[in-house]
């Protein structure tokens, strides 16, 4: 990892012409509002979500989310979700949605996968095609906007894994998983698209609902930043192969610019540079918002839930509900991954 990251860098860009900002597709990660649009009864519509914030706003997390910070560097405003009838869309929208699969819940079903709580997958969220179709004034404006695809295909493996699958069964799914992503970029790239990045996977054996489900007494298991091995090579072997078929992309499309978001690598650094950044350094791995174990995460008590507890400062902590990070992560996580992609995006 280059040292000119060890600090987080400023946002910039702003020096690149952005007319307008999709996150075209995604999940948690980057949803700002339309799981709680589709169903307001869900717990991340109320507090303590968006406590930081001052208030719910169906964002996963205690207040902003890297797609906000991501906003911000461009200087254009939030993006609304699709599903708000009261939204502003002039500078773009977006289509994430918690829970979301990149798979349909059918093809998930022919792994045997059956435990899938969504019915939002790649195919749900391209819907967007209709709203271009013999446009060609959308057509030129989505040539100068900037299109986030992605994070998405984790839920399809933490709903393989929650299901009991062991780390090897779950390794079969990820080529199609892949593929599902690739086919998804390329049609939006038919829909005018020219600047395109597609994030990794998170390394989630750092995660404290992994290391909850998967703690063991074996030493070996775990790095030296106390992650499981094995789920982080899972982690590495999705990203390795999507970023081969981003190298397809790039050689299928060649005046179009599709870039990596390495969330990966933006996390590990910071999770090795926390205390430098401010963080609890004996807390790294619990979440601030749970209630058990030695992660501060219960399988079966969730954030939102009446008697689970909230930290004091979340801006010390790195995970928020043992799934999702804070505001503060993300932020962090969002001037690394700026500085990463500017270059690769001129």
């Amino acid at each position: 990892m280059a040292s000119s990251k060890s600090s987080p860098p400023g946002f910039v860009f702003s020096i690149l012409i952005i007319i307008s900002f999709f996150n075209f597709l995604g999940d948690s990660i980057a949803d700002t509002g339309n799981d709680v649009q589709d169903n307001p009864s869900s717990k991340f519509a109320r507090l303590p979500y968006g406590e930081t914030f001052k208030k719910a706003t169906g964002r996963c997390s205690d207040g902003l989310l890297m797609i906000d910070y991501i906003a911000l560097s461009a200087g254009i405003p939030f993006l609304d979700p699709y599903l708000n009838k009261d939204g502003l869309f002039d500078y773009g929208l977006n289509f994430a949605f918690a829970g979301a699969i990149a798979m349909s819940a059918e093809d998930l079903a022919k792994w045997n996968v059956s435990f899938v709580p969504t019915s939002i997958s790649l195919s749900r969220q391209l819907y967007f095609n209709t709203t271009c179709r013999g446009n060609k004034d959308c057509f030129k404006k989505n040539g100068k906007a900037l299109f986030m695809v992605g994070e998405i295909g984790g839920n399809d493996y933490n709903y393989a894994f929650w299901q009991g699958k062991t780390i090897e069964e779950v390794k079969t799914m990820v080529p199609e998983v892949v593929e599902t992503i690739k086919q998804a970029t390329k049609r939006v790239i038919g829909y005018g698209a020219t600047r395109l990045v597609v994030p990794g996977n998170f390394p989630i054996g750092c995660f404290p609902v992994y290391l909850t489900k998967y703690q063991t007494n074996d030493s070996t298991a775990y790095d030296e930043l106390h992650c499981l091995k094995e789920l982080n090579n899972f982690s590495i072997y999705h990203n390795y192969l999507l970023q081969q078929a981003i190298a397809e992309l790039k050689e299928e499309h060649p005046d179009e610019t599709v870039v990596y978001g390495d969330y990966y690598n933006a996390f590990l650094w910071l999770l090795s540079k926390a205390d430098l950044l401010g963080f609890d350094p004996i807390s790294l791995q619990k979440a601030c918002c749970g209630i058990g174990g030695d992660y501060n995460y219960g399988l079966s008590s969730w954030c939102g839930d009446p008697k689970v507890p909230v930290c004091e400062n979340p801006n010390e902590r790195l995970s928020w509900d043992g799934v999702h990070l804070t505001q503060r992560a993300y932020e962090l996580m969002a001037t690394w991954l700026v500085r990463d992609i500017y270059p690769k995006l001129q």
